[in-house]
């Protein structure tokens, strides 16, 4: 559409830096405007499009976060939240939106984890594609990023993250490997080093491996500011640097001058550049709006409920019964939507107080007390508190930790609540039995100096703008609790990652290798708090009757049924997990490969398959270049958890003798 060849040398260079914040150049009328815009929870679109920009945002639906869809294990309804955002995005006018994050949970403690979908790359991988599949069916462009070993935000502009090629393969760039299915319109790099080359200058990462083994055709976007040697970057294929940056064309010009990069380089950024502004062109031709404002807010509800966590739920004390309660925390009427910097969202839906619709649900007696006000201040009210919760039956006690301690550029310093929360809820399980925790919250969180004092944990991330109702569903029993943990909980963040490697002196070393998260608790033998998958229901499910048909020499459908012991019809998340029963190198005790979320009828059962292909029994062979599979027995292990397996049975893979190494 836009033809290279009408472009001077300086108009090319200049192609490759954005002319301010969020725009591209234009060529003086030669190019249209493309506007850029965070992020993965609504649309942060900063400023009037036709003044260049500004510094106010504008309001937008919040959307439940990463966390959450993560936590929804649910295709779905990850593509259904950036269909969503994307309906904004066409009607305030933004082209792209800089999003989804795939990038691992290494750490509870990286402060951006409520960005990011998981600590299982299959996991992370499939719902980042589905996400991508819903902002680009309205005609938005996406940014798949941080590209890539971006999981730490401390000294996150200059740290080097130092890992070993097949642990890097396997499990940090899988994500991105599995997302590019969907075809996103670019791809952010990171800011970090990897083994000590910036990601915007990492030829290795952006040429040899993102294009040109995992075929993207896109381009390649710098994160905001993480583009410093212009000509070094474009030498690495860095398409596009991000903002604008001051210095940047007379770096190219200087270096074409002296022959460091040719005109061949420039024209190969260039030319990605124009085909990308093209391919939005075309896009915008099928853009539109699907949903009202009403039902954009009824789609954050539908997300948050489906994604919040029970993670304990003794005697039957949820749901809640038709009996008096008491609701205390600030949380429970300023809701933590979400985790603060760039994907902040400025929203002006204000939601209803969880004791006022609790209420209104259950039509009984509901008491509420702050309890606490915000996150530096302590206990107000604490007397008036405690003999409130005393006087109830029940009490819904709303904590968590918001944008002052969960924020990019940030980590985080503990798994641990806040001192105050923690002694509010030993105070007030003292005089009532029935307490149920509601915790809002980005990333793993200890429970284990307090949960045995109560009865209920719900887990319910950030959610949006639909928080309070997608809560009160839950505890009423309107909905159906079916989120699962998308990453390990530990009982101590060394548990996972060795915190003296942990982004250490300016050098995050990857030590463990493959053995991080859950892979490497079971691994070590290490006990966690709540296991990678784990999640309660109302319902009580069953698994039965599993077959494995083999379809090739190391491929096979994987089938079960899963019974529903209840009353109600209810929604399971089933794992299916493989496990290497002999190899000649180093492998988890199983790894997630496949996963199926259902709805199963009251008293009835559904029949669930998943495939299984040769790249789920493979390991990446660093000799070979290439991923291998090793012949020989596997067991196929399908479980509500991954430390909760339900069926096994065994595969064997038969691969050629020209294809195999003894």
């Amino acid at each position: 559409m836009y033809d290279l060849k009408n472009f001077t040398l300086d108009e090319k260079i200049r192609l490759l830096t954005g002319i301010d914040a969020w725009r591209l150049y234009m060529a003086d009328g030669k190019l249209p405007e493309v506007f850029l815009s965070d992020g993965p929870h609504g649309l942060r679109r900063v400023g009037n499009p036709k003044e260049g920009g500004g510094d106010t945002t504008i309001f937008a639906t919040a959307m439940p976060n990463v966390v959450n869809l993560g936590n929804g294990w649910d295709e779905g309804l990850a593509r259904l939240s950036g269909s969503t955002i994307a309906d904004e995005c066409v009607m305030h006018g933004s082209d792209v939106l800089l999003a989804p994050g795939v990038n691992i949970k290494r750490s509870p403690l990286c402060g951006r984890n409520f960005e990011y979908f998981s600590e299982d790359p299959v996991l992370a991988g499939r719902l980042g594609k589905a996400f991508i599949e819903g902002v680009q069916s309205k005609g938005v462009g996406t940014s798949l990023k941080h590209y890539a070993l971006n999981n730490s935000e401390n000294d996150r502009y200059s740290a080097s993250s130092e890992i070993d090629e097949r642990t890097m393969r396997e499990i940090y760039l899988t994500p991105f490997e599995i997302a590019l299915q969907a075809k996103p319109t670019t791809v952010m790099c990171s800011y970090n080093k990897i083994n000590g080359i910036h990601a915007s200058e990492n030829r290795y990462l952006l040429k040899d491996i993102l294009r040109d083994t995992f075929g993207f055709e896109g381009i390649v976007i710098s994160d905001w500011g993480a583009c410093h040697n212009r000509f070094k970057s474009l030498k690495a294929t860095l398409d596009l640097c991000m903002p604008e940056k001051g210095d940047a064309f007379d770096q190219v010009k200087e270096a074409y001058e002296k022959g460091w990069v040719s005109e061949e380089d420039i024209d190969y950024c260039a030319e990605n550049v124009l085909t990308f502004i093209a391919r939005l062109q075309e896009m915008k031709k099928i853009r539109k709006v699907e949903w009202t404002k009403e039902e954009r807010h009824e789609n954050t509800v539908k997300i948050a409920t489906e994604s919040m966590v029970l993670l304990k739920n003794d005697d039957g004390v949820l749901p809640l019964k038709k009996r008096s309660i008491c609701v205390l925390g600030e949380l429970a009427k300023k809701p933590a939507i979400c985790g603060g910097g760039s994907s902040h969202v400025r929203t002006e839906y204000t939601q209803k107080h969880l004791a006022d619709l609790l209420k209104e649900t259950l039509e009984v007696e509901v008491d509420y007390e702050d309890a606490y006000h915000g996150h530096t201040c302590g206990l107000v009210g604490a007397r008036s508190s405690i003999e409130r919760a005393a006087k109830a039956d029940q009490v819904v006690l709303v904590v968590g930790e918001d944008t002052s301690l969960v924020c990019e550029a940030m980590n985080r310093t503990a798994l641990r609540l806040l001192p105050k929360h923690e002694m509010l809820i030993e105070n007030v399980a003292r005089v009532n039995e029935n307490v149920i925790v509601v915790i809002e919250a980005g990333s793993a969180i200890d429970t284990s100096p307090w949960q045995h004092l109560v009865k209920g944990i719900l887990y319910a991330g950030y959610g949006g703008d639909g928080t309070n109702e997608a809560i009160c569903a839950l505890l009423c029993g309107k909905s159906v609790p079916c989120g699962k943990l998308s990453e390990t909980f530990p009982f101590a963040a060394d548990d996972v990652v060795s915190n003296p490697n942990y982004a250490r002196g300016g050098i995050d070393r990857y030590e463990e290798g493959i053995l991080y998260g859950y892979r490497g608790a079971e691994y070590n033998e290490i006990p966690v708090l709540y296991p990678f998958g784990y999640g309660l229901s109302y319902a009580a499910f069953d698994y039965e009757n599993l077959t494995v048909e083999k379809t090739g020499d190391a491929s096979c459908t994987v089938s079960y049924d899963v019974i529903n012991r209840s009353d109600f019809p209810a929604k399971e998340i089933s794992e299916v997990y493989v496990r290497d029963i002999s190899c000649r190198v180093l492998r988890p005790e199983k790894e997630l490969k496949a996963f199926s979320k259902d709805l199963i009828p009251a008293n009835g059962k559904k029949r669930v398959s998943v495939t299984l292909t040769e790249r789920d029994f493979a390991y990446y062979s660093v000799n070979l270049k290439d991923w291998y599979v090793e012949n020989g027995a596997f067991d196929i292990l399908v479980g509500a958890s991954s430390d909760d397996i339900r069926l096994s049975a065994r595969f064997t893979a038969t691969l050629p003798e020209e294809k195999q190494f003894t």
